[in-house]
């Protein structure tokens, strides 16, 4: 994000992002991203992160689902749900004009 003083506060405002048209690529735009020491990102954003992003919002309440983000917190704990960092690929490679390298 160019020249941007905005920081993403969500998944979905990450996911919004990538579609283009708020700075340095447009919508649609065929775009390369290289998440450099991705393996660090993904020992990071691994299971322990992941279950206490969940938490927290189980904790704050409302805006959130409690109900349905207590069920991913169940599914990662019991081996079937996503880390953060699958999520943030998973968002990553669903667009189409993206490409992404992890090093």
């Amino acid at each position: 994000m160019k020249n941007a003083d905005w920081k993403v506060g969500t998944l979905d405002g990450f996911d919004d992002i990538l579609y283009g048209g708020f700075g340095a690529f447009e919508n649609g735009e065929r775009i390369e991203i290289r998440w450099k020491e991705s393996q660090k990102s993904k020992e990071e954003l691994g299971q322990e992160s992941t279950r206490n992003f969940y938490q927290n919002k189980i904790r704050q309440g409302k805006p959130f689902n409690a109900e349905l983000i207590q069920k991913k917190l169940d599914d990662l704990l019991a081996g079937k749900g996503q880390t953060l960092f699958e999520i943030l690929v998973e968002i990553i490679e669903s667009h189409k004009n993206i490409t992404l390298i992890l090093e």
